[in-house]
């Protein structure tokens, strides 16, 4: 039987409460693979819930932490965190250890005895990430889509994977209600603003679920909660899952007006699993994820994605559920790493 180590980031739980894509996506992968029959053990934060063997690398959460309003002392939880993990994973048995962590645990490599696989899954244009990245460029690395590359072309790509969620837990909704959602990070990259600026000019509410990191506090009060009226821009911060269920499957559309090259976005998969519409500019992965007109419109700017949320009605709602239980489940996305896998090790 195939041992399998997968190294979650410390930031937030294993799944998160509330926020959190890369945690969720190592949650939903672990699940499956215990599913399958694999053996596998999840070195993440000490408060995760798994069905796998869970490995504490730190006592909680390193966000969820009131030290961690420092931005030295966060990274030096996180590095505290990834010391731990090294060494369990330099004592440990494994046939493969998955590193969800970055480069940060590349840097070890030598004092891991099993093979490391990496998924990116962040924009590799900081120029940090491109340089380290670039010093490994000869380990193997899987990209969560195809326009995730375009910043990294140099690396040694074994697989695209998409990041998959369990659609069962998210429930298909026929019959929305009249507004708008937004749900995420609030981040520049996010484009807010824009979504905001859709919403009025369109004649809809909106209701915002987002994080707020201490770091876009600043950004959230100067540009941000001035647009905020609780009538019709509504914000309601981070959601648990139940929340966040209610929130897309009662949506008529979902805004993602993003100002970057997004490598995936797991909140769009979300949306269109409740039967949720999205509507986003056409950058990074959107043209992976969204079918333009068929589970939602892809837009080169705001003005026509004002447009689009008149016509929205025009997109069934049940192609949107099927488009992501065809191609972005959790079953899926756990099949395709075991591919990638037995590139690296016999399984």
């Amino acid at each position: 039987m195939l041992k399998i180590a997968l190294v979650a980031p410390f930031e937030e739980p294993v799944p998160p409460r509330t926020y959190g894509g890369t945690e969720r996506v190592v949650f939903n992968l672990a699940e499956e693979l215990v599913n399958m029959g694999y053996d596998v053990t999840l070195l993440a934060s000490g408060d995760s819930k798994t069905s796998a063997k869970l490995i504490p690398c730190v006592t909680k959460a390193v966000r969820m932490l009131p030290e961690a309003k420092n931005p030295d002392l966060r990274s030096a939880l996180n590095l505290q965190g990834l010391a731990q993990a090294v060494k369990t994973l330099g004592t440990g048995n494994y046939d493969i250890v998955h590193n969800h962590f970055g480069w940060k645990l590349l840097l070890f490599k030598d004092l891991i005895k099993a093979p490391i696989i990496t998924t990116l899954h962040g924009n590799l244009s900081e120029p940090t990430e491109q340089h380290m990245h670039g010093v490994f460029k000869n380990e193997p690395f899987v990209s969560i889509s195809k326009s995730q590359r375009r910043h990294g072309a140099k690396l040694h790509y074994v697989a695209t994977v998409y990041n998959g969620i369990q659609p069962e837990r998210f429930k298909f909704n026929p019959n929305p209600q009249d507004y708008l959602a937004f749900l995420g990070r609030i981040h520049p990259h996010k484009g807010l603003e824009y979504a905001i600026e859709i919403a009025k000019k369109s004649n809809h509410k909106l209701i915002i679920a987002a994080k707020l990191d201490s770091l876009e506090q600043h950004y959230f009060e100067n540009e941000i909660k001035p647009l905020i009226d609780g009538k019709q821009i509504v914000f309601i911060g981070e959601v648990d899952h139940k929340k966040k269920v209610s929130l897309l499957k009662n949506a008529k559309a979902m805004l993602s007006p993003i100002q970057w090259d997004e490598p995936f976005g797991i909140t769009n998969i979300e949306s269109m699993a409740c039967g949720t519409p999205v509507i986003g500019i056409k950058r990074g992965s959107l043209s992976e994820i969204i079918v333009d007109g068929k589970t939602g419109y892809l837009c080169s700017n705001v003005d026509q994605m004002i447009k689009r949320v008149q016509i929205i009605d025009r997109i069934k709602r049940e192609t949107c559920r099927h488009h992501v239980e065809k191609h972005f489940s959790a079953r899926g996305m756990a099949e395709g790493y075991l591919k990638a896998y037995g590139r690296i090790v016999k399984l």
